[in-house]
């Protein structure tokens, strides 16, 4: 009797034990948006003030991870054991997207704003590439606790000019423009040395002198995080749903180059990828790789775009070998990627 107690006692605590919340996440394949398409009848990109064209073949999507648990939806033993035999899917510690100093109402809104973030970079980047000239002006957005400007410099300071010489602020002509060229500009002197910053502030001139410190790149800091007030020529409005984060930068400047391209820029291929954008057309590596892979091996694309820094994900994919994958680290890297499908070669950057 004693010994079958306990052997019913032992199999409820082991079914017990499999629905036991756990802190960890499943990262499965999500949603797929052509930004060259529409989105439940509308399309993913508008843009006025500009001819736009759409074109019939060929497709640019982003290719998402969708995240299953958190610490208000946590996911019980058996779906985690299950996830993680999954070729598809992965298993991760719940803390990589839910910090333990920050709420997920916080990590939801900061995903907003990254989303946001990377359009405004996206349109930079491609009207960049097209030579349409914009303007992006600096504005302090806050200043380092510990550095030499705190207390010096204030939120929403116009920076207008570094020792005397003004931040170009117009992509003509110029090579950095906005934040960029007000960091160059920081940085073009040995750490230690002082710099003078004209800044308007409330529409008075207002100069400081500021010491400089070695940044984390070892260059010469004042320790201001500089962002830019965009001033584009045409209106870009951007809409993928309740989709957050930075990773479909790349393809929104495709797909807006796309969109302003009488002939378009696809050459008729379906191509899919994710990678940040920089307004200088930097593209940045990205997580999730695994998985978009197998969301891009579903929609049959040819091609996936990624980063070169995200080349170390793409063996891990259940769709390793299924899809021809692209290595790029720039947006002209891209376009030229998309010039030599569209040629017939199959000379492309790919991960070594």
């Amino acid at each position: 009797m004693t010994l079958a107690v306990a052997l019913v006692l032992l199999i409820g605590l082991g079914v017990g034990s499999l629905f036991l919340p756990m802190p960890y996440l499943v990262a499965a394949p999500g949603a797929i948006v052509n930004t060259t398409g529409d989105l439940e009848g509308e399309p993913v990109i508008e843009i006025e003030g500009s001819d736009t064209y759409e074109h019939d073949d060929g497709s640019l999507s982003m290719v998402t991870v969708q995240y299953a648990g958190g610490p208000d939806h946590r996911l019980n033993f058996f779906t985690v054991v299950t996830s993680w035999l999954s070729p598809r899917d992965a298993v991760l510690p719940e803390e990589l997207l839910f910090p333990a100093d920050r709420t997920p109402e916080e990590v939801t809104e900061r995903q907003s704003v990254q989303m946001n973030d990377s359009q405004t970079e996206a349109t930079a980047a491609a009207l960049d590439q097209l030579g349409t000239d914009y303007e992006a002006v600096p504005v302090v957005a806050e200043a380092v606790e510990g550095m030499p400007a705190e207390g010096l410099v204030e939120p929403d300071d116009v920076v207008l000019e570094v020792d005397g010489e003004p931040v170009p602020t117009h992509t003509q002509d110029a090579a950095s423009v906005g934040s960029p060229a007000v960091v160059e500009m920081v940085a073009d002197r040995e750490p230690g040395e002082p710099v003078t910053v004209l800044l308007d502030r409330d529409g008075e001139e207002v100069e400081v002198e500021l010491e400089t410190e070695a940044g984390e790149d070892g260059s010469a800091a004042v320790g201001v995080l500089v962002a830019d007030d965009m001033d584009f020529p045409v209106d870009v409005d951007i809409t993928v749903g309740q989709i957050g984060g930075p990773s479909a930068g790349m393809m929104f400047s495709l797909g807006i180059m796309d969109r302003l391209s009488e002939d378009g820029i696809t050459g008729g291929a379906e191509v899919a990828g994710s990678g940040t954008i920089t307004a200088d057309g930097e593209v940045g590596g990205v997580s999730g790789i695994p998985q978009k892979m197998v969301s891009a091996q579903q929609i049959g694309a040819e091609y996936f775009f990624i980063a070169s820094d995200s080349c170390s994900q793409v063996s891990q994919s259940a769709a390793y070998g299924e899809v021809d994958v692209v290595a790029v680290d720039t947006l002209d890297e891209a376009v030229d990627a998309l010039e030599t499908i569209d040629s017939g070669s199959d000379d492309l950057p790919r991960c070594e």
